[in-house]
């Protein structure tokens, strides 16, 4: 059996937004029908059955390419890497075995619901010194562009909206408490 890449689950940044719209704690210690956002995004993380490794260092750090470097660098050994901001609570454990799947075939793989990507996305382990490297708060965006255009990324159709419905504001927090409870 082939190696299984690793989910990096960010949980570094300050949630500034969801502080300014009226959020009184942290997005992902705040509570989503009595379970915490983050909790529910690592839920789904232990259901998948795939291996892992949180980002959540005391006084956060330098932003989402820091998080990325810093949960790879830990993670060195890995096939490949997941990188899962925490703010994700309606991402399915499922979503998460079908990017890991699709990772044996391509060396990034990102998921689409429709016509919008998401995450959690995939990189082959060819990726780790471009992940590893990664500073302030610049994601790995800019990595992602360069691999499209050598022809490195695969587009995977999922059927799954958690994978775009982040917790930023009040207002995402109510529409995913909402979609929550359609889902049940």
């Amino acid at each position: 059996m082939a190696a299984l890449p690793v989910v990096i689950v960010l949980a570094a940044g300050r949630g500034e937004r969801f502080i300014a719209s009226g959020g009184t704690t942290h997005k992902l210690d705040t509570l989503l029908n009595g379970i915490t956002v983050l909790n529910h995004t690592l839920a789904a993380v232990k259901s998948s059955g795939l291996p892992w490794h949180l980002v959540r260092p005391e006084g956060g750090t330098g932003g989402m390419g820091e998080s990325i470097a810093l949960g790879v660098q830990a993670t060195s050994e890995a096939a490949g890497w997941l990188i899962l901001p925490g703010d994700l609570p309606l991402v399915q454990a499922a979503t998460l075995g079908h990017v890991a799947q699709a990772l044996t075939a391509q060396t990034i793989v990102m998921p689409r619901f429709q016509q919008h990507s998401g995450h959690p996305v995939g990189f082959g382990r060819r990726y780790f010194q471009a992940l590893a490297s990664l500073a302030g708060d610049v994601g790995a965006a800019a990595i992602v562009r360069q691999a499209r255009a050598s022809g490195n990324v695969q587009d995977l159709p999922v059927s799954d909206d958690g994978i775009m419905r982040d917790v930023d504001t009040l207002a995402d927090l109510d529409l995913a408490q909402g979609l929550l409870h359609t889902h049940l």
